[in-house]
């Protein structure tokens, strides 16, 4: 009986944040291809048209030197070519110019050839002249190929081709035809040249391998920018998936607590080991504490998504402050409120939140085990309000980053002071914190005044 054996990655899946670097390394490579393939794209178009324009000068160059040598070809009184002028008055040695004689003859000497011509006959064509001692050698075969392909055609060609040197060289092959010459006859013989490339041939090196080395710099640096440019596109995603998985590892931590408390009194009770009435007492503050808990982490989760809107408007500040102070649970707490009356430009329900927050931690840290808290909130006119108890004050472990999330100084989430901090931020606004007049916790939150 055979066995199967399944295999499994010890990898899970990627995680939001592993996607969204893939999806950034995507971008990048994508940017970097597309601006290679328009480099390179660019590049050969640029070699491509140098390494046309060169061959067109020289073509150029050689194509008026050959009309001007045409002109020195005479025809004697029995019809055959005469370069005597041409020899005599151009030096054909360099340029070297080379006259071939159109021939239906094959190989070998004809009728009409002059003595030592029949021997280089080829093809048809026949060295009418030849410099004897030209600056630029190529082998016999080259030029009477372009004559040949000049003769067939019946139009000017040019070839690349090289020295027997090895050297570069472009050779040129114009048709001439007989003055009594009617149309549809073939032409009487070919002129051909040579012109040295060496010059154009490494000037156009150079600009290859200029263009090749700029292309690759080019796309080295499209890549770097496009890599840099990825990242900050898909940074806001990773600033937000980072808050989120931090959130939820924090809220979960958090939420863990009272869940167990529950759990722990349902079995308690299940048990009967403790009053039904006591137990319906501790948890229904459990499930206030919950519920305060849960509103503060959907208030925290708003602001930090950026869906919480700001509705500003002007709003007494004073007077919103003595409602807080009226509905809030004192316990035998001691609340003093020194307000002037203060107009601030402000949402009302986020900044309801704040003062709320803000005496809920006064009234929860700010005194000993046991002792009545002594708060004291102050509102001035210039929109500064101040909540000052007479605590332990704050612990210099948590003063630096006391406003950042589930951060405090005795157990608690702290989303209270962060979401407080995060309200005056959305207005424009500032919470600070120091030690008060009776040694305990300063804060001190700053809103905008209409002008």
């Amino acid at each position: 009986m055979s066995r199967r054996r399944l295999r499994t990655s010890s990898s899970g899946p990627p995680t939001p944040t592993a996607r969204v670097l893939r999806l950034r390394r995507r971008i990048s490579l994508l940017f970097a291809l597309t601006s290679a393939v328009g480099l390179i794209a660019m590049a050969v178009f640029a070699v491509r048209s140098d390494s046309a324009r060169w061959r067109e000068q020289l073509d150029h160059s050689m194509d008026v030197d050959t009309s001007w040598a045409l002109g020195l070809l005479e025809t004697d009184e029995n019809g055959r070519l005469a370069t005597d002028v041409l020899a005599d008055t151009v030096n054909t040695g360099c340029p070297p110019l080379t006259v071939l004689l159109v021939t239906d003859e094959g190989p070998g000497d004809s009728p009409g050839e002059a003595p030592g011509d029949g021997p280089d006959a080829a093809g048809g064509l026949t060295v009418r002249h030849a410099p004897t001692a030209p600056c630029l050698t190529v082998g016999p075969g080259v030029v009477l190929e372009a004559g040949r392909a000049a003769a067939r055609s019946g139009e000017a060609r040019a070839f690349d081709r090289h020295t027997t040197g090895g050297g570069p060289v472009r050779v040129f092959a114009l048709p001439f035809y007989a003055p009594e010459a009617v149309d549809g006859e073939g032409p009487q013989g070919v002129l051909v040249t040579l012109a040295d490339a060496t010059a154009q041939r490494d000037d156009h090196t150079r600009l290859v391998r200029v263009v090749t080395a700029g292309c690759a710099v080019l796309v080295l640096l499209s890549a770097a920018v496009g890599h840099v440019l990825s990242g900050r596109a898909i940074r806001p995603a990773l600033t937000a998936l980072g808050r989120q998985e931090a959130f939820l590892a924090d809220a979960a931590h958090d939420l863990r607590t009272p869940a167990a408390s529950l759990r722990t009194l349902a079995e308690t009770a299940l048990r009967g080991e403790t009053d039904s009435t006591d137990v319906h007492r501790r948890t229904l503050r459990l499930a206030e504490g919950m519920g305060r808990l849960v509103d503060g982490l959907l208030t925290r989760a708003r602001l930090m998504s950026g869906t919480a809107t700001v509705a500003r408007q002007p709003l007494r500040l004073d007077q919103l402050v003595e409602a807080v102070v009226d509905e809030a649970p004192t316990r035998g707490h001691r609340v003093l409120v020194d307000a002037e009356d203060t107009v601030v430009l402000a949402d009302p329900d986020l900044v309801r939140r704040a003062v709320g927050n803000l005496l809920g931690n006064a009234l929860t840290h700010g005194h000993a085990p046991e002792v009545p808290a002594d708060v004291r909130i102050t509102v001035a006119r210039d929109g500064t309000l101040t909540v000052e108890d007479a605590g332990p004050g704050l612990p210099p472990e948590v003063a630096d980053d006391l406003f950042e999330r589930f951060r405090s100084g005795s157990g608690s989430t702290g989303l209270g002071l962060s979401i407080a901090a995060w309200v005056a931020h959305a207005h424009g606004g500032t919470l600070t914190t120091g030690r008060g007049d009776d040694g305990g916790a300063r804060f001190v939150l700053k809103l905008p005044t209409p002008d």
